[in-house]
């Protein structure tokens, strides 16, 4: 049986406001959802069920669609599938979106600060509003979306592993660091959590961690505008926090999700980490929620994510 529980609780225009016209921002406490472009949904709903800690509908999903995917034992975050051409798209995260505790709020915030936003859309579940988000894009294009929960789903019959699972962060390629910046951190107040690069003296990954919470988004810097379908895979990717990567391992060799073509890694962040790939490229890494040794490059400058959270 499916009940509902309460929740306590980008263009941009050149038309700045006085600073005392403007509203507050509202929190942004993580990501609630990402949405992949796929080319083969059969295929993609294979590999998406089969994941550690992922299950088709219950939870967050409430259709029978088969592209919605509940993050995590009675999760609240989802991972969403929709179908795309394999021509013309390079970037298959279609879309991250963040949650908020005031949607209206926050897209009064935004439309102040000169950012297009649409309308607000409200999903109602026996005439209840369950949820409401808009859509912005990024300055260089990235659809993302902010949205409120009212009320969350909860299954009485949870996901049998106890793992806990969640989404930490997603990533995507970044060509101009200071315009995201000037989105990002200046109008939304994310922070650089963590920075680094394959040798220590260079950043290629910008960790930028939401106001209100844990989960970040990640700059991939420094990519060719020529790279190839699979670099641009790896680059556009999702990550999913754990506290065991070796139980994630073990688990995944023995349903059979995907040929694990590598091994467990500490990597430069200093967190164990394993990398998987949808059929269609787009990354799926597994890792840790904390590290298990001194980063390289730079310290950690906010909270871990964990189970707790």
């Amino acid at each position: 049986m499916r009940h509902l529980l309460p929740v306590v609780a980008a263009s941009f225009l050149c038309l700045p406001l006085a600073a005392q016209d403007k509203p507050s921002r509202p929190k942004i406490t993580g990501i609630d959802h990402v949405r992949i472009s796929v080319t083969d949904l059969g295929n993609s709903r294979q590999f998406y069920a089969k994941l550690f800690g992922i299950r088709p509908n219950g939870g967050a999903c409430d259709d029978k669609s088969g592209r919605c995917f509940t993050v995590g034992k009675q999760g609240n975050q989802r991972i969403e599938l929709e179908h795309a051409p394999a021509s013309g798209t390079k970037n298959r995260i279609a879309e991250i979106a963040f949650a908020t505790d005031d949607v209206e709020k926050m897209r009064n915030y935004l439309v102040a600060h000169g950012v297009s936003a649409s309308k607000i859309s409200k999903y109602r579940y026996d005439k209840q509003i369950i949820e409401a988000h808009f859509e912005v894009r990024d300055p260089e294009g990235n659809p993302i979306s902010f949205i409120q929960r009212f009320f969350y789903a909860i299954d009485d019959f949870g996901f049998g592993d106890p793992w806990f699972v969640r989404i930490i962060h997603a990533g995507m390629i970044v060509r101009d660091r200071a315009s995201e910046d000037k989105f990002y951190k200046d109008i939304l107040g994310f922070h650089v959590y963590w920075h680094g690069g394959m040798k220590d003296d260079e950043t290629n990954w910008v960790d930028m961690q939401v106001p209100d919470g844990t989960d970040w988004l990640e700059y991939m810097l420094n990519v060719s505008p020529e790279a190839d379908h699979h670099t641009r895979g790896v680059m556009n990717h999702i990550a999913i926090g754990t506290s065991d990567i070796k139980a994630a391992t073990e688990h995944l060799r023995e349903v059979g999700a995907v040929p694990i073509l590598e091994q467990p890694k500490i990597g430069r962040d200093g967190k164990w980490q394993l990398n998987l790939y949808d059929p269609d490229d787009t990354r799926v890494e597994f890792m840790e929620f904390t590290p298990v040794q001194k980063p390289c490059c730079s310290d950690y400058t906010g909270p871990h994510p964990g189970s707790k959270q």
